[in-house]
């Protein structure tokens, strides 16, 4: 049974899929670290070298590879993997356990100050600006992730409370 996990950067999908897996006795994939093995390089050695357009292509590319082969995994998609091409049509059309972790503005912003430099998208972004994008943003791809078929609300949560959460969903 293939759980798939989306978000904004910074939602905690990596963080909250491995406590998912482990707990079910399920594989992990981080679809991100997927790709990078697939490409030999990092995302951001993507985003740089080749650029975004030719990293969506592979996204999609490999994001059906990976659910044609349905294992039994907890899948943490990268946050624009659901907003490009059909590949949120291919996904709720892969499993019925969808699950979009929901955070507030606020929550992002303070989480992702820290990881910028990890995250080609923000990198360059000023500090102050970073609210005003992540506001923007999320309201571009709100449209995708709210199509999910469980829409789990994340601000103060404990990993293992939100954990619990899509378990209670899942039974």
């Amino acid at each position: 049974m293939i759980q798939v996990l989306i978000g904004y950067m910074g939602s905690g999908k990596s963080t909250i899929g491995k406590i998912l897996a482990k707990k079910n006795d399920l594989a992990f994939i981080d679809f991100d670290e997927y790709i990078e093995k697939k490409e030999g390089l990092s995302i951001p050695q993507i985003f740089s070298q080749k650029g975004e357009i030719y990293f969506r292509k592979k996204e999609t590319l490999y994001l059906l590879e990976l659910l044609n082969a349905k294992p039994d995994a907890v899948v943490s998609l990268g946050g624009g993997t659901p907003c490009f091409g059909n590949n949120m049509d291919v996904v709720l059309n892969a499993t019925e356990n969808v699950f979009y972790l929901k955070l507030s503005v606020d929550v992002l912003e303070k989480r992702l100050k820290h990881e910028k430099a990890q995250r080609p998208l923000i990198k360059d972004i000023a500090n102050a600006e970073l609210s005003e994008f992540i506001r923007k943003h999320l309201f571009e791809r709100n449209f995708y992730y709210l199509r999910a078929h469980h829409i789990i609300s994340v601000n103060d949560e404990t990993p293992e409370e939100i954990v619990h959460k899509i378990e209670e969903k899942l039974a």
